[in-house]
């Protein structure tokens, strides 16, 4: 029963009879505050092989070891069910090595353990490239797909048309290494090529630029790094109340660099060969099909809001420059919250305890879905670091279903991100058990000092409610097959995002907060007057911020439709005029900065996309009861049951119960932009 969780009660599930008990904290403490003697020693993640870095050595061999068991299980059985799911237990062997190895090297405190999960993710990932070479494994799932006879043999899970089409997609990849010999070796050659590629764009897209600093106005050369006679300018300081500072940076930021505009020809020109390589128009409509665009054509495409209110912001701090201008959009959106909403965070701090958010979390999905979590005793050893707490996620009838290691606090050389990674995958084995998943939520929340717990600011709870949205997008998959489990990395980029984003809007409500926000010392409820000036904030601006994203994803889709015989600077500019608002700006190439075009090339329109699906979800399903018991089991079967097993769109419609078009996507973000927002114009003649 949730009401029993008074101050986040957690039961502490140990591993033999008699080390079960309850622990009552009203903070998030480690697990020093449970005074539970660790049981046995066990390597990292329960993995016996990661009590130390050489640990990653034996795992990666024997991963190597099952995956050359399992190529040529697959390349010498006869076609049917089997082949289909030796095929996924190779990308499980590899998975489980490479996923946990991906996360160690960037967050593991240990320097050795980070380099040698570095290592491990190069050897696998080397491994990876030789089977995707691999003539004999092409053939046998050509085999499989071309034999309608063994096909209508197989189970209905493994004839789901998302799986078929993953492996079709896989065959025409590999077609060319079958039978054209000239053919492999150039799409070898590219794809090498393209990993240096990547590597070069990304760690150009990071670098500063320096100036002499005698070009700079001297009174704010302060505001900058200054390195002997050169000026170093490493980001667009977009926060500053500095008008002129904002402007050298984003001019002195932006400026071109001759060799990463040659990488960003190559990268785009190379993506485009091995896309028309395997038979498709451009690398856009190859990084497309199987999502919910399923076109370039059908990108969304919105109309902005104006920036009159920025405009009118600008003229009242006196700028000799009254236009708004691209460095002007952050720091002017922030001051018009400010100025209408005046949303001071450490107001809000006090009533958002970590402790009570995970208490509201855990409040929440019980109602929705029947699940709670339940804090269990590690091992000694399965933690990187004594902070991480490991949180057993039950079902009230179906029992444990997975695993969310929280990994919540700030540390040195830790990354400062929010991000959601996966451990292990969920899969029905081939012992008829089912292997739970395992990930891992990464926040950078302040520690508790003393008698304070770890207070949140508004951003931090709604960062923790996204999150936990992939978190549970990958307990409550439950696919046949690893390789299209729940979690993001697994299913269409277009969807990835609508179970976190969904997560946002119930963060925002206040019917939901009300369950769980409390002052830390008094216990008095968080005011609703500060929920409304709170969401309300959040959609002032909001419009030109969406204007900035559709400019982001159309720009993205121009670079990787059919070649255009330009430079990237004058696709830019074009682009920005038509898309933005905003003018581009002389000698700035602001395209070598997106370094979302290495990783979500062809897709940055997803976040749109998904926040579109999102809203529609929330409006029709839960904004009149946000505990909605049969909601939330439709949710659940509908939409995170299936992780990547089934097309998107189709999810989307049996959660609706519709078809929804592109029109009904559009409608979606306009109807969150003009929600309760108060009229600028109306605002600034009231100020005046």
């Amino acid at each position: 029963n949730v009401d029993r969780l008074s101050a986040l009660a957690f039961k502490v599930r140990g591993r033999g009879e008699g080390c079960r008990h309850v622990v009552y904290t009203d903070s998030w403490t480690s697990y020093r505050a449970f005074s539970l003697s660790p049981l046995c020693s066990q390597g990292l993640f329960g993995v016996p092989e990661l009590s130390g870095p050489a640990g990653f050595q034996m795992a990666q061999h024997q991963a190597l070891r099952e995956a050359e068991f399992l190529v040529h299980k697959a390349c010498t059985h006869p076609p049917g069910a089997v082949t289909v799911e030796t095929f996924d237990q190779l990308s499980d062997s590899l998975c489980r090595v490479a996923d946990l190895a991906d996360f160690i090297k960037v967050a593991h405190p240990d320097a050795a353990f980070r380099e040698a999960a570095e290592r491990t993710c190069v050897e696998i990932g080397t491994l990876v490239e030789i089977l995707n070479t691999n003539v004999d494994l092409c053939q046998s799932l050509k085999n499989l797909l071309g034999n309608e006879a063994v096909l209508a043999t197989l189970d209905s899970d493994t004839r789901q048309p998302k799986i078929q089409a993953l492996f079709n997609v896989i065959i025409l990849i590999l077609y060319i290494f079958l039978y054209e010999s000239s053919q492999r070796s150039k799409a070898v050659a590219l794809n090498v090529k393209l990993l240096d590629l990547y590597h070069e764009f990304l760690n150009g897209s990071q670098l500063p630029n320096a100036i002499d600093k005698q070009v700079l106005p001297e009174h704010i050369r302060h505001c900058f790094s200054i390195d002997g006679n050169r000026v170093q300018i490493g980001g667009l300081h977009a926060d500053s109340p500095n008008d002129l500072v904002r402007e050298a940076a984003y001019k002195i930021f932006l400026y071109p660099n001759t060799s990463l505009l040659l990488c960003l020809d190559e990268l785009l020109a190379c993506r485009h060969e091995l896309a028309t390589l395997v038979g498709y128009e451009s690398f856009s409509h190859r990084a497309l099909k199987g999502t919910m665009a399923k076109t370039p054509g059908k990108i969304i495409r919105a109309t902005s809001r104006d920036f009159k209110m920025m405009k009118e912001m600008k003229k009242k701090t006196h700028t000799t420059n009254p236009e708004v201008m691209p460095w002007d959009h952050a720091y002017l959106s922030s001051a018009i919250r400010t100025e209408m909403f005046n949303i001071d965070p450490s107001i809000y701090s006090p009533y958002f305890s970590l402790g009570a958010c995970m208490e509201g979390l855990n409040r929440l999905f019980m109602q929705l879905l029947g699940v709670y979590f339940q804090a269990e005793q590690p091992k000694m050893g399965e933690l990187w670091s004594e902070d991480v707490r490991k949180l057993a996620v039950v079902h009230e009838t179906e029992g444990l279903l997975g695993y969310i290691y929280c990994d919540f606090f700030r540390r040195p050389d830790k990354p400062h991100q929010d991000c959601h990674f996966t451990i292990r995958g969920g899969r029905l084995r081939e012992d008829g058990v089912y292997q739970l998943p395992v990930v891992v939520l990464m926040l950078s929340l302040p520690p508790p000092s003393g008698r304070t717990p770890s207070l949140l600011t508004p951003s931090m709870v709604e960062n923790l409610f996204h999150e936990m949205g992939h978190a549970m997008h990958s307990m409550l998959g439950r696919t046949h097959y690893q390789h299209v489990t729940g979690q993001r990395t697994r299913c269409s980029t277009d969807f990835a995002e609508v179970p976190s984003i969904l997560m946002e809007y119930f963060a925002s409500d206040y019917r939901v907060l009300s369950q769980f926000a409390r002052h830390y010392q008094t216990g008095e409820p968080l005011p609703e007057n500060l929920v409304s000036r709170l969401c309300e904030s959040k959609r002032a601006c909001s419009a030109a911020d969406t204007q900035l994203q559709i400019f982001y994803a159309a720009l993205d889709q121009v670079y990787h439709g059919k070649p255009q015989y330009r430079s990237t600077t004058d696709i830019l500019r074009e682009v920005q005029e038509k898309f933005y608002g905003l003018p581009y700006v002389h000698d700035t190439a602001w395209q070598l900065r997106f370094s979302h075009l290495v990783g979500y090339g062809a897709k940055y329109y997803s976040y749109l996309m998904s926040r579109a699906v999102a809203s529609m979800v929330w409006r029709q399903c839960f904004l009149q009861d946000p505990f909605s018991r049969v909601m939330g089991e439709r949710y659940r079967r509908e939409m995170l049951a299936h992780g990547g097993s089934k097309e998107p769109v189709l999810m989307v419609q049996g959660m609706l119960q519709k078809t929804p078009t592109i029109e009904d996507f559009v409608d979606a973000l306009v109807l969150d932009l003009n929600a309760n927002v108060k009229s600028p114009v109306l605002f600034f003649n009231n100020s005046e």
